[in-house]
Order: C-alpha cells, then sequence, then structure tokens
C-alpha cells in the first residue's frame, strides 16, 4: 500500500490545488466576470466534451490499463500502436458527421438556447482533446507514474481559465477570443500529456497487433458504453437543463454540482494509481491483495470524502453568502448530489474491480439500463422541478446503481469494502456534524469557514489518531506530529 499512499498522498495534494483554483473560477471569476448565459454556455460545452470523451477515444485508454501488464515485452510497440490508432475509428468517421448534419445537430442542441448553435465545433474539440488525453494519461498509469497527468488534468487547465478570465476582465482578450483559447487549453494540455507518455515509453511504430486484437478492440468498444454511462450519469443533466431551462440555470445548476463533487477529490486522486494495480491483482488472481486493496480504499476514500461533505454542509450558508445572489439557492442540490459523491467514495477501487474483470460485460449492461433512467427521470423531472429535479434524478441513477455494484461483487467475489472501522468513521461523522451544527460564528463569512474548519479538521483527526481507526492515516498522522501510532 505504500505507493499507493505516497501517490494517493501527493495527487490530492495537487487534486485540491486544482480545486481551489477550480473554486475561485466557479465561484468568483466566471459568476463576477461572465454573464450567467455566457457562464451556462461554458458549462455546457465542457459537460457535451466529457460525454464525447468515452466514444472518441474507442475505449482505448480501459484497454491500456487492463491489457499492458499482460503484454510480452515483444508485443507492446505493436499493442502501444493499436491503442493509439483506435480512437480514430470513432474519431474519423464522427467528424464527417458533425461535418454534413453540422446544421442539423446545432438546431437541436439551440431549441432552448440559440447561442449555442455556434459552438458545435468547440464541444467537438474538447471531446477530441479529452479523449487521447485519457490515453496518454493511462499510458502513465500503466507505468505507475500518475503525478504529472493527475497535474495537467487537475491543475493545468484551470489555472490558465483563471488567467483567461482575469485578461477577459482587464478586456485584453475579447469573449469570442476566450471560448477560442480555452478549447485551445484543453487541446494543448494533450499535447503534453503525451510529450510525457512518450518520455516513458516511446512507441515505434509497429502494425504486427497482439495476438488478442479482437479481445482488445472489442473490450475498448464495449467501455466506451461504460465510460458512456459514467459520463451520462455525471455530465447529463447539464446537457439535459440546455433543453429545458436557460443558460443561466445551466450556470447556477454547475456552481452547486462543483461544490459538490469537490468531495470526491481525494478518491479520484486514489484511483489514479489503484486502477491499474486492480488490473494488475485481477491478470493475476492474487484475490487475498485484490481485497485488501478494496477495503483500503473504501476506508481511506470514506474518511476523506465524509469529512469534506461534513465541512461543505456546515458552511455552505457561509459560502453563498461570498457569491453573487442568484447563484446562492442550491443547498438541495449540493445536499443531494454529495450524498451520492460519499457513497461513491465507500466503494472504493469497485468500478475498477468491475470494468478489469470478466463480469465487464454485466456492469455495462446494468449501467446502461441505469443511464437509460437518468435520462428518463430527468425528462419527468426537469420539467417540473427545474435544477432541483436534475439533481433527484442523477441522485436517484447514482444510489442505485453504485448499490448494484455492492451487491454484485459481495455476490461473485464474496468481498464488502465496509469494515468495523467504517462505522466508527461514520458514528464520529455524525457525532461532529451535531456538535457543530449549531455552532455559527458572527463573523466574515470567509473568517467563519476557515475558523470552523480548523475546530472540525482538528477534532476530526484527533479522533481519527487516538482511536487509530485507520492504519495508513494514523501512520501518516503519526509521522508529521513525530508520535508513535497508539
Amino acid at each position: 500500500m505504500g505507493i499507493v499512499l505516497k501517490q494517493t498522498l501527493t495527487n490530492t495534494i495537487t487534486t485540491f490545488v486544482g480545486f481551489g483554483f477550480g473554486a475561485l473560477n466557479t465561484l468568483f471569476l466566471y459568476t463576477n466576470i461572465l454573464e450567467p448565459s455566457y457562464y451556462g454556455l461554458v458549462t455546457f460545452i465542457l459537460a457535451s466534451g466529457a460525454i464525447l470523451m468515452p466514444i472518441m477515444s474507442a475505449g482505448a485508454h480501459n484497454s491500456m490499463v487492463k491489457f499492458y501488464s499482460a503484454q510480452d515485452d515483444k508485443d507492446k510497440n505493436g499493442f502501444l500502436t493499436l491503442i493509439l490508432l483506435a480512437p480514430l475509428m470513432i474519431i474519423l468517421p464522427l467528424t464527417l458527421v458533425v461535418w454534413l448534419f453540422y446544421n442539423d445537430i446545432g438546431n437541436f442542441l439551440s431549441i432552448q438556447n440559440s447561442l449555442v448553435k455556434d459552438y458545435i465545433w468547440y464541444l467537438f474539440l474538447v471531446g477530441l482533446s479529452l479523449a487521447y488525453f485519457e490515453v496518454f494519461y493511462a499510458w502513465g498509469k500503466v507505468h505507475l507514474k500518475s503525478v504529472f497527468g493527475n497535474f495537467l488534468k487537475e491543475v493545468f487547465a484551470r489555472v490558465c481559465a483563471s488567467v483567461l478570465l482575469v485578461l477577459l476582465y482587464l478586456e485584453i482578450i475579447s469573449l469570442d477570443f476566450f471560448y477560442q483559447a480555452l478549447v485551445g487549453v484543453y487541446l494543448l494540455r494533450t499535447l503534453l500529456m503525451k510529450l510525457y507518455a512518450y518520455s516513458l515509453q516511446r512507441p515505434v511504430l509497429n502494425l504486427n497487433f497482439p495476438k488478442e486484437t479482437k479481445q482488445i478492440l472489442g473490450y475498448g468498444l464495449l467501455m466506451v458504453l461504460g465510460g458512456s454511462v459514467a459520463l451520462i450519469l455525471l455530465e447529463i443533466d447539464k446537457v439535459m437543463i440546455n433543453q429545458f431551462r436557460t443558460l443561466d440555470q445551466v450556470a447556477y445548476y454547475g456552481v452547486a454540482i462543483y461544490i459538490a463533487t469537490s468531495i470526491i477529490v481525494p478518491t479520484r486522486a486514489m484511483h489514479q494509481i489503484t486502477y491499474p494495480m486492480t488490473a494488475n491483482y485481477l491478470n493475476n488472481g492474487n484475490y487475498f491483495e485484490l481485497e485488501n486493496l478494496y477495503k483500503k480504499t473504501s476506508l481511506t476514500s470514506f474518511i476523506a470524502s465524509g469529512i469534506l461533505f461534513v465541512l461543505i454542509v456546515l458552511n455552505l450558508n457561509d459560502l453563498y453568502l461570498m457569491i453573487p445572489e442568484e447563484y446562492r439557492d442550491g443547498f438541495f442540490i449540493v445536499f443531494l448530489i454529495g450524498m451520492a459523491k460519499v457513497f461513491d467514495s465507500l466503494l472504493g477501487n469497485i468500478t475498477a474491480i468491475l470494468y478489469y474483470s470478466e463480469y465487464y460485460k454485466w456492469v455495462l449492461t446494468v449501467g446502461i439500463c441505469f443511464a437509460l433512467a437518468t435520462i428518463l427521470l430527468n425528462l419527468w423531472l426537469i420539467p417540473i422541478y427545474g435544477i432541483e429535479g436534475a439533481a433527484m434524478a442523477s441522485f436517484i441513477a447514482i444510489f442505485l446503481f453504485n448499490l448494484s455494484k455492492l451487491i454484485f461483487v459481495k455476490l461473485k467475489f464474496g468481498m464488502l469494502p465496509m469494515t468495523a472501522a467504517t462505522f466508527k468513521v461514520f458514528a464520529t461523522l455524525m457525532l461532529i456534524g451535531a456538535l457543530f451544527g449549531v455552532l455559527q460564528f458572527p463573523f466574515h463569512p470567509l473568517v467563519n469557514i476557515g475558523l470552523k474548519s480548523a475546530l472540525v479538521i482538528a477534532m476530526y483527526l484527533g479522533i481519527l489518531f487516538r482511536f487509530n481507526i485507520s492504519e495508513d492515516v494514523s501512520g501518516v498522522l503519526a509521522k508529521w506530529l513525530k508520535r508513535k501510532t497508539p
């Protein structure tokens, strides 16, 4: 677990730095520099590009992680060549479709908001750049080198967005140039990731593909469905709000979702290193280590996501006082999506266990059902409840999908991620929430957030360390405090 904890800590710090810039952008720069409709357009473009990503990648990044460790050295160049070429099977035909039916696609997406029609190629290019970025990022992951890729993914684009927003505010660049440059940032990020991946293992063009090429491509294409399912569950709400509500509603929803999404930051950082390890354990049939990793990732993720959820709920009113008034009506959205994210974290590396095992077809089939359910729930609830309806739809679908995965892994592998320590953490979180829920300070919102957060974290870490609830967390705390573990 040493390499997991080391890279997870580094990735978590990097991800939180990225989140800091993202929070600066989402809560302050975008909301004060762009009109809500133009901010909503940014949210729509990025969400649409994210949904296109798994389709345009042809699942090559998933195939890289699953099959790389099983390749002999003599076959690796052919394998890497195959991985690089696979996305073109989707990208080239899709480019032709967009070019031929541009007006029809634009008319459909701009039913409620005419502004969207002029930006179809933007979301296409974002999707393309995200697709190849994930391919080169997986290249790094299989070498257990995830830190630089995580920096590019979490920090680079957000810092660039901050710079562009400041330039826009100072009227150094125009609004049109801002959108163009934002797309350019994602393309540049992919180029940098490519250069780093090649520095780890430079590919040699070899059209002698591995003997299991059909299996590799078939798995990748099935993972297109898996990736699409995951992103539909996460992003389709933003896209569908555009079809029923104005773009400013997309912006308001995006702010609330961003706040809730911060809960998953440590888990996302951990996955960068635990996913390829999960694939290795499955390929080698090492189920003892697999179960150990499952339980440890679950506990560590729950410890981090649980306290973040509590901190957000306790500080949300003060946080909303610092942003424009029209963005403040999102407590219900943050609470619902936040609970879904905590449940997500509690399951540890369960998605990797399913995707890289022989049961990946099951999770794809069930995932497609829940993705369709998400769309139907959005079609039903958004017209009635607006953006809160979108949150309800996402919560129901994500919760039930995760519950089905939990039950399936228990039935097929005989493993559950929860241990006695899980319930100790839950009790600690409930205690802290109850104690600090009634505590209000009369200072500036920023001071209130800092003071309350410091007290909560100090109490939380103190309990974790005193009762040695997690060996990994206690070990890190003991090292920082230069004390022996209890």
